[in-house]
């Protein structure tokens, strides 16, 4: 039998030319060491998550009465908005409270271990670490299929190596930092402007169109010649090899008939940096980005920090960083809180209504884009000055194309805060029954915001 090794490649041919592809890093490589659209579909529906860091004072933020006719506190007063559409932006969000991060006798790793309990559904063994893939990649992997991009990731922090997506342990979506690089990155030459007249393919697209199929033989010979390990890498390989079949496929296939489908205005200069200000502006412009480009159905999943678990932001002429000013800064008796780092509370829930209000503000169907999201608002602390975990202040804004219905305060009463996202992942179609490890497993839906 012919050995085969790292060198190895599989081949076949295409338009009678030869194809060669190559493999991943196997384990037999080593030694013994290593509404409608006109078609009649569905209007796309869309999932986001969208993070600040170090939370809020949750006396000040957490509405006192449960229901419908709830009162907005003082640190949510930006939801008061009024959206060119008609009613504000409170009639378009669920605030959910009480929702805990339960430890099981682990330690409460300082702004890890509440995100990732809430997001991954597991707690980290150490430190800054990653315990399992994070909710919107759960979901990405369902339906980031259907669409050009299979996620955006974006932030406010102008550092790209403060992830906020993970696929797994040490597998991070970087996040776009740039709106400049963004714009290009979505609507450059790759872009199919449904008004630019008739759609003509790529043909660079349409060689790389049938890679895999012209190597089919020599990929089932390959197979069946490795061990499981080996099978299984070359399995998730081969994956993320028709993921990227399937969105050139999409790209081949034309711009969607979407009514609301432009393309975006190019931004201006890029102004990157950890002012309140620039985080505010590029949030803003992100948002009209990402707008345009979930009009345009270019993805279906997104993600937006505006800022890190250990919050950066700053006010003008200051060095004093938000996080530093959570634990800094005494309380004030008179007052009951930290003045100076409430008012990264207040920016950041500003922030969180300039995002909503940029979805809400296109028409889509019988209502907007944002009717047609599940965005999941939330952050790593509840008060940060003792890196609380108890009552992780959580959000859901949009309708879910009619699934969902917003404007609900939900008190979880110490229940996990897993089950938000095991309500999302059931809004969004995913056949989840149970989520989460130990005390965070999640096994019910928060009915009050089901329709």
């Amino acid at each position: 039998m012919k050995r085969f090794d790292r060198r190895t490649m599989l081949r076949g041919t295409l338009a009678g030319s030869a194809v060669t592809m190559g493999l991943p890093l196997l384990d037999c490589f080593l030694n013994d060491n290593a509404t409608a659209l006109a078609q009649g579909a569905p209007l796309p529906l869309r999932f986001g998550a969208w993070m600040w860091g170090c939370g809020m004072n949750p006396d000040r933020w957490t509405p006192s009465t449960e229901g419908t006719g709830f009162e907005l506190p003082v640190e949510l007063e930006a939801l008061h908005r009024e959206l060119a559409s008609g009613g504000t932006l409170r009639d378009q969000v669920s605030i959910f409270s009480g929702f805990d991060v339960h430890l099981d006798g682990r330690p409460n790793f300082p702004h890890t271990a509440g995100l990732m309990g809430t997001l991954t559904g597991s707690l980290p063994l150490e430190d800054y670490t990653v315990p399992a893939q994070t909710l919107d990649t759960i979901i990405a992997a369902e339906i980031g299929g259907l669409t050009r991009f299979r996620s955006l990731e974006m932030s406010c922090t102008g550092n790209p190596n403060q992830a906020y997506s993970f696929e797994s342990q040490g597998v991070p979506n970087a996040p776009e930092i740039s709106p400049a690089a963004l714009y290009t990155r979505v609507f450059g030459p790759e872009f199919a402007d449904p008004n630019a007249g008739p759609f003509v393919p790529d043909p660079r697209l349409m060689l790389r169109q049938s890679v895999l199929s012209v190597v089919k033989d020599d990929r089932q010979r390959l197979m069946q010649r490795v061990g499981a390990h080996d099978k299984q890498r070359l399995d998730q390989y081969f994956t993320s090899v028709r993921q990227l079949e399937r969105q050139i496929d999409v790209l081949l296939a034309g711009p969607p008939d979407l009514e609301s489908c432009q393309k975006a205005p190019a931004p201006g200069a890029d102004d990157l940096g950890t002012e309140v200000g620039q985080a505010t502006t590029t949030n803003q412009v992100m948002a009209e980005l990402l707008s345009f480009a979930l009009a345009c159905d270019q993805t279906r999943v997104f993600s937006m920090m505006f800022s890190d678990r250990i919050s950066g932001l700053r006010q003008p002429g200051s060095s004093a960083q938000h996080h530093q000013l959570t634990h800094d800064e005494p309380l004030d008796p008179g007052i009951g809180y930290q003045p100076e780092a409430t008012e990264f509370v207040y920016v950041s829930m500003n922030a969180w209504a300039d995002f909503l209000e940029r979805l809400a503000a296109i028409p889509e169907g019988d209502g907007t884009l944002l009717d047609n999201c599940v965005v999941f608002g939330h952050s790593d602390v509840s008060f940060a000055k003792i890196h609380g975990i108890t009552g992780v202040p959580m959000m859901i804004a949009g309708r879910a194309a009619g699934r969902i219905k917003p404007g609900v305060h939900v008190a979880g009463a110490t229940a996990p805060s897993t089950r938000v996202g095991l309500t999302i992942q059931q809004v969004m179609g995913l056949t989840t029954e149970r989520w989460g490890t130990r005390s965070m497993e999640a096994t019910q839906p928060i009915s009050e915001i089901l329709v």
